[in-house]
This record gives C-alpha cells, sequence and structure tokens, in this order.
C-alpha cells in the first residue's frame, strides 16, 4: 500500500510542482486582464470619455455580481460538490466570456452602433440597487462603460471562481508537504501579470502610432484562451491523480447550509477574513488607479520620437530583463549550492537596476509600476518556506499592514514634494513600490495557508468562497470611492495627469491601519484558542 501512494503524481515533487505551474499559468493571465485598462486609465478618459467616476464604476463592477447576486457562495458549492477540474474548466470558459465583451464594448465597432444606442438610452435605473446605492451603472455613464461593465461582471465570476479553485487545488497537491511555498510562488508568478499588463497594454495601445485601446484589451482576450488550456490540461493531470489515488471529485455527503453555518461562527475565520477584505482593498484597487497616480505626481518627460528610448523594441528588451529579474531572484531561493545562489541573486539584483534605469529612460509611468511585483517574486518563496517551516502567519500579517500603511503615506505625502525633482521622484516611486508588493507577497505566504487550520476539510471550499465573497465586497466599493473622492476632491480638472492623489491614499492608508489592529486581535486569539496560526505547516 505505501508503495502504491509513493507512486502517484502527488508524491513526485515534479508533478506536484508542474501542476503548480499550470494552475498559475492561468492566473497569471487572468491578473493580466484584471488591471488591462489600468495602465490606460488617461486613453479611455481621452477617447471614450471616461470620467475617474465612469472609470472606476467600471473597474468596480468586476465583483459586483459575486458580492450581491451572492455567485461567489455558488462558485464554493459548485467546488466543493463538482471538483477542482470541473470548477477550473468552467472557470476558465467563464472569463473568456466575459472579456470577449469587454473587448467589444472598447471597440471601434462598438461605436456608433446600435448597441452603444441602446446602452445610452438603458440600464440609467436600476430598481432596488440605485435606492441601495449600490448599482454597477448610473445615468450619464458612457455606453461603452456600461456594456465593458457587463463583460467585466462576467469576467469576474470566472476570475474569482478561478481563484477559490486554484487554492483549494494546491491544498489537494500539497497539503502536509510545502503548501504555504506553492501558495507563496503561485502568487508571485500570477503577479507578474501586473507587471506585464504595466508594459504591454501602453505598448499595444499606442503600437503603430495610432491609438487603439481595443488592442490592449484584445490582447488580454487572447491571453484567456491560454489560461483556458492551462485549466483543460490541468483537468487530465488532475483525473489521472484521483485515478491513482481512488479519491472521488465529488462529495458523497450533500452540501448542507449548517456546514456553513459551522464557518461562521468561527471568530478566528471572521478574523481571517477581515484582514483579507481590508489588506487586499488597499492593493487591488490601488493598482488600477496607480500608473495615473505616478502621471499626477512625477515629473516626466517624453523622450524624443527618433529615440531608443520612445522606441517600441524598448519596451521588449525591458520586459525580457524583468523575466531576467524575477526568474533569477525566485531560483535562486531553491539553490542548496552557496556560490549558485548568491550568484543569481546578484544577476537578479543587477538586472533590477537595470530594469529601473530603462524604466527612468523611457520616462512611464507604466514600466515604473511595473516593478511592483518583483521583490515579491524574490522574498515570497522565502516566506513561505518560513512559514512552512517555522510559523509565524500572524506575526507576518501585522508586518505587511505596517509596511502598507508607511507606502499610501509616502504616496500621498511625501512624494508629491518630489514633483519638481525628475530624479529624486522616480526614485522615491520605486522604492515605495517595491516596499508595497513586498508587503503584498506576506499574504499569500502566510494567510492563505492558514484557512484549512480553521476550518474542516469537506466545506474547505465553502470557506475559500465566503473569504473571497467577503474580499470582493471590498473590491467593489474602493475602486468606486476612489473615483468618486478624486472627482470631488479635483473639482473642475480636465486633464488625467493633474489629479490630486493625496486623500484616495489617505484612505487606504486608513485600511492598512485597521488591519494591523486587527492583526494584534488574530494574534491574541490565536494564543488563546491556540488556532495554530503561529505554528509551522509542516510538522517534523
Amino acid at each position: 500500500m505505501t508503495q502504491a501512494i509513493q507512486k502517484t503524481l502527488r508524491d513526485s515533487a515534479g508533478m506536484r510542482w508542474t501542476a503548480l505551474l499550470l494552475l498559475a499559468l492561468a492566473m497569471f493571465c487572468s491578473y493580466i486582464f484584471m488591471d488591462i485598462l489600468s495602465p490606460i486609465k488617461d486613453l479611455m478618459q481621452e477617447t471614450r470619455g471616461w470620467d475617474s467616476t465612469a472609470f472606476g464604476t467600471m473597474q468596480g463592477s468586476e465583483v459586483f455580481l459575486n458580492v450581491f447576486v451572492f455567485f461567489l457562495i455558488f462558485a464554493g458549492i459548485i467546488l466543493d460538490k463538482m471538483g477542482v477540474r470541473f470548477t477550473a474548466v468552467l472557470s476558465g470558459a467563464v472569463m473568456l466570456c466575459g472579456a470577449l465583451i469587454k473587448w467589444y464594448a472598447v471597440s471601434e465597432a462598438f461605436m456608433g452602433s446600435g448597441l452603444e444606442t441602446w446602452f445610452t438610452n438603458n440600464l440609467n435605473y436600476i430598481p432596488v440597487f440605485d435606492e441601495l446605492g449600490v448599482s454597477p451603472f448610473y445615468e450619464g455613464m458612457p455606453a461603452s462603460a456600461k456594456f465593458a461593465a457587463c463583460g467585466f461582471m462576467i469576467f469576474g465570476c470566472g476570475c474569482e471562481m478561478a481563484g477559490i479553485t486554484v487554492s483549494r487545488g494546491i491544498v489537494k497537491w500539497f497539503k502536509g508537504r510545502e503548501m504555504a511555498l506553492a501558495m507563496g510562488s503561485e502568487m508571485a508568478l500570477a503577479r507578474l501579470g501586473v507587471a506585464t499588463c504595466m508594459i504591454f497594454s501602453p505598448f499595444f495601445a499606442k503600437l503603430g502610432g495610432e491609438v487603439s485601446v481595443s488592442r490592449s484589451v484584445a490582447f488580454g482576450v487572447v491571453l484567456m484562451c491560454i489560461a483556458l488550456i492551462m485549466f483543460i490540461v490541468y483537468f487530465f493531470m488532475d483525473k489521472k491523480l484521483d485515478a491513482q489515488t481512488g479519491e472521488a471529485e465529488e462529495k458523497d455527503d450533500p452540501f448542507k447550509i449548517s456546514d456553513l453555518g459551522k464557518i461562521l461562527t468561527d471568530s478566528g475565520f471572521w478574523l481571517v477574513a477581515l484582514l483579507c477584505v481590508l489588506y487586499y482593498s488597499a492593493i487591488f484597487p490601488f493598482q488600477k488607479y496607480a500608473v495615473n497616480m505616478l502621471q499626477c505626481n512625477l515629473t516626466l518627460t517624453e523622450p524624443a520620437a527618433d529615440s531608443f528610448w520612445a522606441s517600441s523594441s524598448v519596451t521588449i528588451v525591458q520586459y525580457v530583463i524583468m523575466l531576467v529579474v524575477a526568474a533569477a531572484g525566485f531560483a535562486s531561493n531553491f539553490q542548496k549550492v552557496k556560490s549558485r545562489q548568491y550568484g543569481l541573486l546578484g544577476l537578479s539584483i543587477v538586472a533590477l537596476v537595470t530594469y529601473c534605469y530603462m524604466g527612468y529612460m523611457r520616462q512611464s509611468a507604466e514600466s515604473i509600476f511595473a516593478v511592483f511585483p518583483l521583490l515579491a517574486v524574490l522574498i515570497t518563496p522565502i516566506l513561505g518556506s518560513y512559514v512552512d517551516h517555522k510559523g509565524k502567519a500572524a506575526s507576518m500579517l501585522v508586518l505587511g499592514s505596517v509596511l502598507l500603511i508607511a507606502c499610501h503615506l509616502t504616496f500621498a505625502f511625501i512624494l508629491p514634494m518630489f514633483k519638481g525633482s525628475p530624479v529624486g521622484g522616480i526614485a522615491i516611486a520605486y522604492l515605495t513600490i517595491l516596499v508595497l508588493g513586498a508587503s503584498f507577497s506576506l499574504v499569500p505566504a502566510s494567510l492563505w495557508p492558514s484557512v484549512p487550520k480553521l476550518v474542516d476539510a469537506k466545506v474547505i471550499g465553502s470557506a475559500y468562497a465566503l473569504i473571497f465573497w467577503i474580499q470582493n465586497i471590498g473590491l467593489w466599493l474602493f475602486p468606486l470611492l476612489i473615483g468618486k473622492v478624486l472627482d470631488k476632491t479635483n473639482p473642475g480638472v480636465t486633464d488625467p495627469t493633474q489629479f490630486n492623489y493625496t486623500a484616495p491614499l489617505v484612505m487606504l492608508a486608513s485600511l492598512g491601519v485597521a488591519a494591523l489592529i486587527l492583526g494584534f486581535i488574530l494574534k491574541a486569539v490565536d494564543k488563546k484558542k491556540g488556532l495554530g496560526l503561529e505554528e509551522p505547516n509542516i510538522k517534523d
């Protein structure tokens, strides 16, 4: 029996990590599409008439169905009943459908069409939702933004379903092994999608000297096709694992509402869930405005049109260097030979400095913010391995909250002081963005692996779904709030590069303060109840 178990795919390190790679690549593609319009907010205002309120409302619509139609709860039930592989393929198909709708909404074909007329004249009032002040549309919202919001809602259903499915899949393949390292590594690779988006979305939008925002979204659609293929390959791999182990994908026990009741009455679960919503609400909505925030707070001068720094080839070169930073830094964590480890680490640092220099020479806010996940890629495996072998997950969440507060306050008050200093402003921006990305890496390495310690394995899919649902409330609310606050605190400002971002950034910093308080409470509850959050995942 022992020999049979040892021969399963799950007991092969290579196959375990191959399964993780498939899931991570799918999420990498979804992260790109999630923020595909974020680095071209200024172009959306210039070419489609989206002010900050319209932009924020559309961006917040991604999670509208998950929150207000409770789709994420149903997704968790589907995951628990139908299993990882079925839900993975379903989520990939749903994401692709939503991406196609969003692409058509911002395309030139939509402009002047009968569909544009219909969206202009309709969806200006949604009963009940308007009364509650949570409608994903409003009167005067551009038709393209309304239709894009519809597509983004569908995409959001698939994306969040994919998120809980990937988390459940990692638990399935890595429980009792290097689970925190696996979750941290998956998120590190997925977050490279943010950097990829920041570099290539403006690249495709401005390709050939003619601005076309639909090209950027089309690039994202192609990647969603790739994500679906990754999930399909994973489907067959996971099916073979179950054939080897004799495990059933479908649950024998019927789903019971009482199962959710057990989760919802657990104080540890609620603390983790609230930490999640506060932390993610201070990061993901910020990503959607970060490029525009940098455009407003940095002194950027476009390079000469005939120079290398203004050419399309520099984008490719810079992206390759970014991949070297990520790959060398990530790989250095797994080297047992010290000379090789330090060599890869040195290569990563040199490549990072080179990347930052190129971003400065390009005078591009998008390429500056693209460094966001790079330090995270380097340290996430370290943090994940530490949690696996040493524990201290709750303590890491506290540290992440402190760094989060410091970064947002730096963006709010210190960065604007250096607006007249081209070098100083960009240097501070780079440093703060790298630290913010590093703080974000503390969450997947410490928070997500803690969930299996809080709930029964039978309902872990529903537990992740509930956390994601609570998280999605913040992801819906704060892009909308940031847009409204920007318009209210910048009356009469029509130039998208002249907004004052102080008020939104202080609002995001306050979320970090609340997360810090909850982090200390979680540590106290863990110590009192013995939840095991500070204990290692791998016990000798």
